[in-house]
């Protein structure tokens, strides 16, 4: 999935403004130039549109967990990944939101694409590992649709 779509469906979910996913990126250390969001915002065909880099997305996310968690300053910061995958999105949006496999699993069948237990914890596992499974675009835009219902529903 396009880091573009991606960024556009957490800020449908989170219903936030440009400035919020900027701070989001702000509480993760990352200084984002102004307007960069806005402009990775904008759908390809529009005038003054950016690309949105593995870097950016990867912040965005870093920061929405310390927004939802809570920042730990005693535990050392995990490195930022270069390449971004949607089993990382996946699991970032996991541990910003608190979710266990019952829960993701739900959020699924509520987008009408139902995983079982086993299949779900393929996509969490190491790349090396012999039943990891790549996240496919298909699932996390389900599961982003998911999630904003549930999100939604809840507020």
């Amino acid at each position: 999935m396009l880091n573009n779509d991606v960024l556009r469906s957490l800020r449908y979910l989170l219903n936030v403004n440009d400035s919020k996913l900027e701070a989001l990126c702000r509480l993760a250390d990352y200084p984002v130039e102004p307007g960069l969001i806005s402009a990775c915002l904008l759908r390809e065909d529009e005038a003054g549109y950016r690309s949105c880099s593995d870097v950016l997305l990867t912040h965005v996310l870093e920061g929405l967990v310390f927004h939802k968690r809570g920042r730990d300053d005693s535990r050392p910061r995990l490195p930022v990944e270069k390449r971004l995958s949607n089993n990382i999105v996946l699991k970032k949006l996991r541990v910003a939101f608190e979710l266990r496999d019952d829960d993701i699993q739900a959020i699924l069948q509520a987008a009408d694409l139902p995983m079982t237990k086993a299949e779900l914890g393929a996509l969490f596992r190491a790349p090396g590992h012999r039943h990891y499974r790549e996240c496919g675009d298909q699932i996390l835009r389900n599961f982003l649709r998911g999630l904003t219902q549930r999100e939604r529903a809840q507020a």
